[in-house]
Parts: C-alpha cells; sequence; structure tokens
C-alpha cells in the first residue's frame, strides 16, 4: 500500500466529562476519567505533529472541551502553529470573558449543539436544566466577539417536528451554518435508538424542510443535512472514508480512524503517549485495517462506488451485521439490507421507551 495522503482534520476529544446527558451522546460506553486525559504539553506536541504533517483543521471536542482549565493555552498553541481552529461545545460552561480570551488566543470558530427549539424540550433532552437559555446566551456572545458561529441540531422523532423553528433559530442567532444532523446510532445513541429513529414520513418531511430552508435562506444561511442510514439505499463515505482524511484523537490519545472506532473490539489503537502521530496515521494495524479498497469483501470489491462510498461504516456494520469487515447493510445490496429496513419500522411505529442518559459511571432511565 502506498503511503496514504495527510489527514485534512483532527478530532481533539480533550475530555469525556461533561455537563450535559445526552442520549445520543458520540462517545464510548466507556468513559475515559480525568485522570486518564493527557496534559497540556501532550495535547501542545500532538498539535505540533499534527501540522508538521500536513493537518489544516483541529476541532476542539469532547465531552465538553470547555470543562478542560488550559484550553486558552491549547488554543493559542494550535494557532501558533498554523492550525485552524474550531470549538466543539455545548456552551452552557463559556461566558463573555472565557470567548473573549479564546477569541485573543487565536480561536477561529465555534459550533454549539442545540438539542429542540426551545428550552423544555432542549433540556429534557440533554439532562440540564437551564442550558437551552444558556446556549442562546453564549451563541449571541459569540457572534459580538466576532467569531463565525455554526449551530449543530442534533434530529430524531422526539424532536424533529419542531424542525422549522430551529432553522428559525440559527437566522435569528446570525449563525453561519447550521448542520441539521441526524442521529448516527453508535456508542449511547445505539442504546437508546428505539427512543430515537424517526419514521419515514418524519424522514422525508425533514427532508422538504430542509430542501426549501435551502432555497428560502440562499446567501444567508448554509445548511448541512446528515440523514440516518437505516432508511437509506446506498452507504455514505463515513469520515471520508477510514483512515483517508481524518483522525481522532481520545482523552487519553489513543488515535483513532472515527470516533466511534473503538466499538471494534478486535482492533488495537496505538496511543500519541508512545508513536509519533505521523507513524500511527501512515503505519498502524487500526488505520490499514480498512483503509483503501483490498480488504473490501463482495459485492463491495466489484461495485463501481467503492471509491466513494469507500465500503460505508464499519462500526455500522459491526453493530448490526455483527462484522465490521462485512458491506454496510445501509447499502441496497448488503444481504442484511432488508432486516435493517424491517427494524427501522418496527421500531420507529413503537412508543419511544425512557431515555438512557449519558453520565459517567452509570446510565439510567429518566
Amino acid at each position: 500500500m502506498t503511503r496514504p495522503a495527510a489527514a485534512m482534520a483532527l478530532l481533539a476529544e480533550l475530555t469525556h466529562r461533561c455537563p450535559l446527558q445526552c442520549p445520543y451522546c458520540s462517545n464510548p460506553l466507556e468513559l475515559e476519567r480525568a485522570a486518564a486525559e493527557l496534559d497540556t504539553a501532550t495535547w501542545c506536541r500532538v498539535f505540533s505533529e499534527a501540522a508538521e504533517m500536513g493537518v489544516l483543521q483541529v476541532h476542539f471536542s469532547g465531552g465538553e472541551p470547555t470543562a478542560r482549565k488550559d484550553l486558552r493555552e491549547l488554543v493559542r498553541h494550535a494557532a501558533d502553529v498554523g492550525l485552524y481552529s474550531n470549538l466543539i461545545t455545548s456552551a452552557v460552561l463559556l461566558d463573555r470573558d472565557r470567548i473573549a480570551a479564546l477569541a485573543a488566543a487565536g480561536l477561529n470558530h465555534v459550533q454549539i449543539s442545540i438539542q429542540d427549539s426551545e428550552a423544555p424540550g432542549a433540556d429534557r433532552i440533554g439532562g440540564y436544566a437551564g442550558g437551552h437559555d444558556k446556549k442562546l446566551a453564549v451563541a449571541r456572545l459569540v457572534r459580538e466577539a466576532g467569531l463565525p458561529l455554526t449551530l449543530n441540531a442534533v434530529v430524531h422523532r422526539q424532536n424533529l417536528q419542531n424542525l422549522e423553528a430551529m432553522i428559525a433559530l440559527a437566522v435569528e442567532l446570525d449563525a453561519r451554518r447550521l448542520e441539521v444532523a441526524h442521529v448516527q446510532y453508535y456508542g449511547w445513541a445505539l442504546a437508546n435508538r428505539a427512543s430515537m429513529l424517526p419514521t419515514r414520513d418524519q424522514l422525508e418531511q425533514a427532508t422538504k424542510v430542509v430542501q426549501a430552508a435551502r432555497e428560502r435562506l440562499k446567501g444567508i444561511l448554509t445548511i448541512d443535512y446528515v440523514v440516518p442510514d437505516y432508511y437509506a439505499h446506498k452507504p455514505k463515505a463515513c469520515m471520508g472514508g477510514w483512515g483517508r482524511q481524518f483522525l481522532n484523537v481520545s482523552p487519553s490519545g489513543k488515535v483513532l480512524p472515527c470516533h466511534a472506532a473503538e466499538s471494534i473490539k478486535d482492533l488495537r489503537f496505538d496511543s500519541v503517549t508512545e508513536r509519533p502521530l505521523r507513524d500511527i496515521w501512515e503505519n498502524s494495524e487500526a488505520f490499514r485495517r480498512f483503509r483503501g479498497t483490498d480488504w473490501m469483501p463482495e459485492p463491495c470489491r466489484s461495485c463501481d462506488q467503492r471509491e466513494l462510498d469507500w465500503g460505508g461504516c464499519r462500526c455500522q456494520a459491526l453493530a448490526l451485521a455483527g462484522n465490521a469487515a462485512l458491506t454496510d447493510p445501509a447499502c441496497g445490496l448488503s444481504p442484511h439490507h432488508a432486516d435493517l429496513l424491517a427494524l427501522a419500522e418496527r421500531e420507529s411505529a413503537s412508543p419511544p421507551p425512557a431515555f438512557r442518559y449519558r453520565r459517567i459511571g452509570a446510565t439510567a432511565a429518566v
């Protein structure tokens, strides 16, 4: 295999700590404790190594990245080595002074997640009283500080009826971009799939709402739209293809091809405390396992889409077909595709059970 091109982006999961308890959280079921987190100097070394190997962007994420007291120092170092920085945050721990400090340190962009268009629904979904109003206040402070703002609206069967209002909220807050992201069912979200999977009618209506808003708000708001794979006929290129464009560093330093990759238990993920980032990217077994097309089974191997979708999602193949090396069941050619559609129709038609909230050390139905 030839040397891979440099990754374009690094997702730096600074911590798994988070004041919210979102039932769709993309973090793994086994959350890492604060004592296991990389220290400031190691994170700065990782950013330097990323810049040296050609990475262009760093996304500060978590958990909640603002739970790290050294965030301003990390932002400043990323700026010093030439990385474009994006803060992915729930916003509930931010205030005017901290936003100003991060902007002065060189932060380039802020992305704030919202759970619904109104406080009662949003606070219930996030498991955090008062969170929605705090998010809106911080979003306004971000724009006052002159930073570009993206809103990330994570949608599912319990808030899709308010999609129009969420789009209107993004315009009101002067966001430049809105990501309407249907829940992707890995990790905590997989445990809550029956509570969140939309019906086909909900999905089709949401798609119409997004299409109409894109036309109406052209030049005002850019809307990205990520649909759930459960009703798809073609898989999407997960993370632009395994080990092709993206790498993820966990709070303890494990380097992953995607944020959900630890669900594949027979992969060993190397750590930045043991090997240089470039060496891991180019040579580690975890990155090489599903990179490119040589690993593909049929029907992927003979498919003319194989270098467009790169086989779809490995974590989804594991979760739904029992083997990460099989064809993604989102593909209409997968022998598991009909089972996936039947599952979606069955679960979305049933009354939603209580959420299992994301809590370090425990899960609970509320």
